[in-house]
């Protein structure tokens, strides 16, 4: 174990892959968003869509978790989920979210601050007729963040509503779908040598976005 402390505490990297300036951003967020996700879409790094969603409960206990962004607009960036579950706890007593996107290939990360708020039925219902059937019945089978008594109790659950449903005849259960996250902040992080990181952020001020560069 101590060796596994000291490689740990050891471990540097520099970081040399680009730079990011203040200049040469997208005046817009999003588009800046968007060009980056297409870059690191089209350098082939792994699970781009994943984020870290992080939250904080009525008593001020913060959580975060992976979970994967589905659709993005106007600086909406939505995710779906069990609206029973922790998260969505959270979320009803606590609207704020922060997300975070890692990709070390590009040593980048973007950092999305903002408010959330559920997607309409309509919206939860086009995306849950996409899914693959096995998935369906997923959200229809786990009470997601409720304990469990075993893994054969998830599975007698899965096979209960496979009985149930045929790919033609499940809709969406009322207590699973969508919601969408309205930016107020985004960093954009670009590693650099010494970890002198270049961080351009984007805040909101009477309206418009205001540019700037914060310390590494």
């Amino acid at each position: 174990m101590d060796n596994l402390k000291n490689h740990i505490g050891q471990l540097r990297e520099d970081f040399m892959k680009g730079s990011l300036t203040e200049t040469e951003v997208n005046k817009d967020p999003f588009r800046q968003f968007e060009l980056w996700l297409q870059q690191a879409v089209d350098a082939g790094v792994p699970e781009v869509q994943a984020m870290n969603l992080a939250t904080v409960s009525a008593d001020l206990k913060p959580a975060s978790r992976i979970v994967y962004l589905r659709e993005f607009e106007n600086n909406n960036f939505s995710f779906f989920t069990n609206y029973n579950s922790g998260k969505a706890q959270q979320l009803n007593a606590n609207p704020n979210a922060a997300l975070t996107f890692f990709w070390p290939e590009l040593e980048r990360q973007i950092r999305i601050e903002g408010q959330v708020e559920k997607l309409s039925a309509a919206q939860s219902d086009a995306y849950f007729n996409i899914r693959p059937f096995e998935s369906k019945i997923g959200a229809w089978a786990s009470r997601q963040s409720a304990r469990l008594e075993s893994r054969e109790e998830l599975e007698r659950k899965i096979n209960n509503f496979k009985m149930m449903f045929s790919p033609e005849t499940i809709m969406r259960p009322e207590f699973w779908g969508g919601y969408s996250v309205k930016a107020n902040y985004y960093e954009f992080w670009q590693g650099r040598k010494n970890r002198l990181h270049d961080r351009i952020v984007y805040s909101q001020e009477n309206g418009s976005w205001v540019i700037s560069r914060i310390a590494p």
